[in-house]
């Protein structure tokens, strides 16, 4: 289902790139953030700084693709998280923008796979996470839109929908010593040293 596309702006200048993505230590992407009540220049500004710093990230990280976004991981504490409408094909530009979005229903079983993100340098890690979910939101337009997501997209929606809530994915698996890896010069992920990069960081823990 494509709800709004939203396409990267032409032109020389962007009103954000890759550095605008705000990382832990920063606290606010430990915040819940706001809901959207009125869809304003502002929301749709947002939207398209959002799709302006994925882009830009994603173009210096060429064995990636940038599938999804929330705002808080610009700075801005609202309900809105943009998701690849193509997540198969990275030439494919566009973004679906989802408006406090939030899970009706988790379904199916429960699968562990990678995911990264763009606000945590350096870290992958094995999340488990429902294969199908059932999420409701508004589009750009106001109007409320709900969808049945599995596999791929049903991970990616949980894992932005819990950005707006101030939760990231590292925190699913914090005790889990052997789920933590780092990418390599080949794109290829390799463990790291849960003792000695992940259980006493106090870059990824708040309460350290």
């Amino acid at each position: 289902m494509i709800l709004w596309l939203f396409y990267p702006k032409n032109g020389i200048i962007k009103t954000m790139k890759k550095e605008d993505i705000i990382t832990l230590p920063n606290q606010n992407l430990r915040k819940k953030c706001e809901r959207v009540h009125v869809i304003t220049d502002e929301v749709r500004q947002i939207v398209q700084d959002m799709i302006d710093a994925s882009l830009d990230w994603e173009n210096a990280h060429p064995h990636e693709i940038s599938a999804a976004i929330a705002a808080p991981q610009i700075n801005k504490l609202y309900k809105i998280i943009i998701v690849r409408s193509d997540l198969d094909d990275k030439n494919n530009k566009e973004f679906t923008a989802l408006i406090n979005p939030e899970i009706t229903k988790f379904e199916g079983k429960t699968d562990v796979d990678f995911e990264g993100c763009l606000s945590i340098k350096g870290i992958y890690g094995k999340v488990p996470r429902a294969s199908k979910v059932r999420v409701k939101a508004l589009d750009i337009h106001g109007n409320e839109v709900r969808i049945k997501a599995e596999d791929f997209l049903a991970r990616v929606l949980q894992h932005e929908i819990d950005h707006t809530n101030g939760v990231l994915f590292i925190d699913h698996i914090r005790d889990k010593k052997d789920a933590f890896y780092r990418l390599d010069e080949d794109g290829e992920l390799q463990p790291l040293n849960y003792e000695k990069d992940i259980e006493n960081n106090s870059d990824l823990w708040e309460d350290l």
